[in-house]
């Protein structure tokens, strides 16, 4: 009878092994890696603050403050294994993850404001399924935004970023906005949808590109290189996003966030300070 067993089940094991060895060769991103650089503001999913309230999702994390009706930043890795060719799926929508309470923001709070539901996690980042796309329409990944700058400067940097990963890269992003005040198509505003979701003033982002690893903070160094920009939240600005290149310093300084803080302290002290200055295609 135990021989007769171990016919029986060897088999089922050795296609559990092999299961487990496909797995192993396309493991899927770990949601950890989204603050792998650090968690710019220290935020906790614990709804006793709500201007600091930690959402972690399998595509992104973010930090949403729920008095400005947006989020403080967006942080995502951005690689290969995120990338396939899942369609966009335009279902914006309010986020069910919010805490009981407070005010959703709705798909239809921009209508007719004159300013984009701009992705701070673009949607053409998270393209490997139709679930992982359809993530990035959530309304807490969104951000009042010129048209001109959602559309053309910021596009442009976003299919820069991504042009990374064809040569061996991975990317880290972290993208917010501050202040209060834009201009769209249809002229200054501060706040939509009954002054529950503010108009940031700037639009900021912040790129670093490592080649393909493991250890991520670890392996940046004094001579990685990281973008930074900084942009007006105005429908006339330029739609070259090079023209706004700054410090991840003055990000910090404006914000009042600690970019990178993974990252080892002298390191930082280093590319923190230095404004990017090479090719923008």
């Amino acid at each position: 009878m135990l021989q007769f067993r171990l016919r029986l089940h060897f088999p089922v094991l050795a296609c559990c092994l092999l299961l487990a060895a496909c797995k192993k060769e396309n493991p899927a991103p770990a949601p950890s890696d989204h603050l792998a650089l650090g968690n710019p503001s220290g935020a906790t999913a614990d709804p006793a603050q709500p201007t600091n309230y930690l959402l972690a999702k399998p595509q992104y994390a973010l930090s949403y403050h729920r008095d400005r009706g947006i989020a403080n930043w967006v942080s995502w890795h951005l690689s290969t294994e995120w990338r396939g060719s899942a369609g966009r799926q335009d279902n914006f929508r309010a986020d069910p993850e919010l805490p009981t309470g407070w005010y959703q923001v709705q798909a239809s709070s921009y209508t007719n404001s004159g300013f984009d539901r701009g992705h701070l996690c673009p949607s053409a980042d998270r393209t490997n399924t139709e679930a992982d796309n359809s993530a990035t329409f959530l309304m807490t990944n969104m951000m009042p935004q010129a048209p001109r700058n959602n559309q053309q400067t910021w596009a442009s940097l976003e299919d820069y970023s991504r042009s990374f990963l064809a040569s061996g890269n991975e990317v880290y992003v972290i993208a917010g906005s501050y202040g209060r005040g834009g201009t769209g198509t249809n002229g200054y505003a501060t706040t939509l949808d009954q002054g529950r979701v503010t108009v940031p003033a700037r639009c900021w982002k912040v790129v670093v590109i490592l080649p393909v690893g493991t250890n991520d903070a670890a392996r940046v160094s004094s001579s990685t290189r990281v973008i930074a920009i900084d942009t007006p939240n105005d429908n006339g600005l330029s739609t070259s996003w090079g023209t706004y290149r700054t410090t991840v310093d003055a990000i910090e300084a404006a914000t009042g966030l600690d970019l990178l803080s993974a990252v080892p302290a002298a390191v930082q002290q280093v590319i923190e300070a230095r404004v990017d200055t090479g090719p923008t295609s």
